[in-house]
């Protein structure tokens, strides 16, 4: 079934097209490099895997309950609609919820995967232009990934948020070499990384798990990319182009905070839009949600040097001002970590299945004789 009949709501444009801005540059110097960035640049070539094989595409996901979804964490729990709702309702609307959830990942990752590939042709340093080859790569698998996920288990997409296409127009339309990294690597994948993160840790479903602990282990690299370069570079800014950058974090939060509603599925459910804002508006999931979401944003912002009052005073509105303190050097490696036990926990029972296969095997024929 092709994805035009999967879509839950039809796109506006099948095709999205944003005019280029900025200059392709080339360097010629081939032979002078930052060591850190080389440095992950190996890792990033170490770390490919392939989405076919390392995924174990086998595994069954029940389509109305992807994510073993509580009805707490749901909008319309607790409203008069609720009180109506069937199980067959409500778990039309774990799966649709679910579908949404994943179709922006995965619109997000298609929009990484221009981004990192603007970022190869815009970047003036060839290290840079290196590690973002990489990024590509990375961000093809991960569209891949979610594509898969939601062809083969979920059958269901949602077009890409308006609020999350907004952001990825303002970032490619800008000729500013560093936007890209801005928009993408520390705003979008940051948030992406921090939704990730709330699934994979509270799933009890072995595939979502396994799809989004491993990429998670690909963007804890990405954030390193843009924190490194960005960093360098914003310190040789004067203080009228660092509020500029600071303009347009402030502009990126507000959209992708009112990204996460979800309002589009309950228009699905025949909710008027006006009433399905005041839903979400008043669920306190979501402002949990919403405010553990900027936990890599607000740091990141902070280490590359955009701190100033208009800034902080933004997040103070947001109510995260305090994440700017949080430890963004332990949550990657514990993204990393925890893609490491993963495998080692799967190919250990792998392995134990195969010996206990051998072993009956072996006692079955000495039973014969």
């Amino acid at each position: 079934m092709g994805t035009a009949e999967l879509y839950a709501q039809q796109p506006e444009e099948p095709i999205w097209q944003v005019p280029a801005a900025g200059a392709a540059r080339f360097t010629w110097e081939y032979d002078e490099h930052r060591e850190r960035l080389l440095a992950l640049y190996q890792k990033g070539k170490d770390k490919q895997w392939d989405a076919a094989k390392r995924i174990d595409w086998d595994l069954e996901v029940d389509p109305d309950d992807p994510l073993g979804t509580p009805d707490e964490s749901l909008v319309l729990h607790g409203t008069p609609h609720w009180a109506k709702m069937t199980d067959r309702d409500k778990a039309e609307q774990r799966r649709h919820f679910a579908a949404w959830q994943f179709s922006q990942f995965l619109h997000g990752e298609q929009g990484a995967m221009v981004c990192a590939s603007r970022i190869v042709e815009a970047v003036p340093g060839l290290d840079a232009k290196f590690y973002s080859a990489t990024q590509v790569m990375d961000e093809a698998r991960h569209a891949e990934v979610y594509s898969r996920f939601l062809h083969e288990k979920i059958g269901m997409l949602y077009p890409v948020n308006t609020d999350l296409q907004a952001l990825l127009g303002d970032t490619l339309r800008d000729s500013r070499w560093d936007m890209p990294y801005l928009g993408m690597q520390v705003l979008i994948e940051g948030l992406a990384l921090a939704a990730f993160g709330m699934i994979r840790d509270t799933t009890d479903k072995p595939l979502p798990k396994q799809i989004l602990t491993y990429v998670m282990q690909d963007e804890a690299r990405h954030v390193a990319f843009g924190r490194m370069a960005l960093r360098d570079y914003y310190r040789e800014l004067s203080d009228a182009e660092r509020r500029e950058r600071e303009e347009f974090v402030i502009e990126g939060c507000y959209l992708m905070r009112d990204r996460l509603r979800g309002v589009e599925v309950l228009e699905n459910f025949g909710i008027p839009k006006a009433e399905a804002a005041e839903y979400t508006e008043r669920s306190d999931f979501l402002h949990l949600f919403r405010r553990l979401l900027f936990s890599r944003i607000v740091p990141c912002v902070k280490d590359i040097g955009l701190w100033g009052e208009r800034l902080q005073r933004a997040y103070v509105d947001m109510g995260v001002l305090e994440l700017g303190d949080s430890n963004l050097d332990l949550l990657m490696a514990e993204d990393e970590e925890q893609a490491e036990r993963l495998d080692a926990e799967r190919f250990a029972a792998e392995e134990a299945a195969r010996r206990a296969e051998v072993a009956e095997t072996v006692a079955a024929g000495a039973a014969e004789d």
